[in-house]
């Protein structure tokens, strides 16, 4: 029986190829959908291999499973992950000096940059639908952009751009929602119409969500920040099934997590400020988006993060 490190969990698997090293999966023999669908367990299946699709952490034992004595926590991107033989290397950010990748080689590409909270939303679904071996990543240097990119790639010459049959598309709200409704894996928007209504409101919300933060910084006090941050805490009480903004993980804390991920150091830094402090929903809901291994593996430096943030918004290091 070998004993693979997966998602940070010791996850003890008998029948698995794993060339190469030990935490590089190309096949995992898993039990079929009808013995999942007797257990009990939210899943969604294609052959033998399954996805968690409702709770994104969810506690498993089931003897087909073929794993002995233990239980084990495993998220929906391990699951994929595990199906793909996803061991994701990042490739380097591109700037002015570099060459462009093949452009229209039939290869779906996301056009990144790793500081960028827009970019970011796009990267975490793409990681959470199980993705990597689809869409491949392409960074490119914010501050040394190339040319190459505004002239051949997209016009607007922001990030993030989706290159998909032959065409670039852009946005990152469009395009979380065009990858969860094209794309393979979990669905990240429910079929409950009054959860979907909440969302698209709560997406709406995001942009102005982030002008009030950014517009408290040069204010006295803490200015519109804090009721910004009171609505999400109000809006993580709309359904009681769940920590999350639906209640399970959903494209609507894939639109915030990158946000608050940044505000949450740097109205610390700038203003002795803890967002979490009388928001017990919003503490609980930053907890559990730090235990999405899609997410995580997308988080940048804080201290690099403030920084940036404090150049561009404050004029001082």
């Amino acid at each position: 029986m070998a004993i693979l490190n997966i998602a940070n969990y010791h996850v003890p698997i008998h029948s698995i190829n794993a060339p190469g090293t030990a935490n590089t999966i190309t096949t995992a023999k898993l039990p079929t959908s009808s013995s999942l669908t007797n257990s009990g367990l939210p899943f969604s299946s294609t052959s033998s291999i399954y996805s968690l699709s409702r709770n994104p952490f969810t506690r498993i034992y089931h003897p087909n499973l073929q794993f002995r004595d233990k239980i084990f926590r495993i998220s929906s991107l391990s699951a994929s992950a595990m199906a793909s033989g996803v061991n994701e290397v990042l490739p380097p950010s591109l700037d002015s000096s570099s060459d462009p990748p093949a452009i229209f080689d039939g290869t779906t590409k996301l056009y990144i940059a790793y500081i960028c909270p827009y970019a970011q939303r796009v990267w975490i679904t793409r990681n959470y639908k199980g993705l990597q071996d689809k869409i491949k990543l392409v960074a490119i240097d914010l501050e040394n952009r190339p040319a190459w990119y505004k002239e051949k790639v997209y016009p607007p010459n922001k990030v993030p751009a989706l290159e998909h049959n032959s065409e670039v598309k852009g946005e990152s709200l469009d395009l979380i929602k065009y990858l969860d409704e094209n794309f393979e894996g979990p669905s990240l928007l429910p079929n409950d119409p009054a959860k979907r209504e909440f969302a698209e409101k709560l997406l709406s919300y995001s942009e102005s969500f982030s002008g009030a933060i950014i517009s408290s910084l040069k204010a006295d006090g803490i200015g519109e920040a804090g009721a910004a941050l009171d609505y999400l805490e109000n809006a993580l009480g709309k359904f009681d099934d769940g920590p999350f903004f639906l209640g399970n993980f959903s494209l609507v804390d894939i639109a915030y997590a990158p946000f608050t991920e940044r505000f949450q150091p740097l109205l610390l830094d700038v203003k002795k400020y803890d967002i979490t402090e009388g928001r017990p929903k919003l503490a609980a809901w930053i907890e559990e988006i730090n235990k999405i291994e899609s997410y995580k593996v997308t988080k940048r430096d804080l201290k690099e993060l403030v920084a940036v943030l404090k150049r561009r918004f404050l004029a001082q290091v």
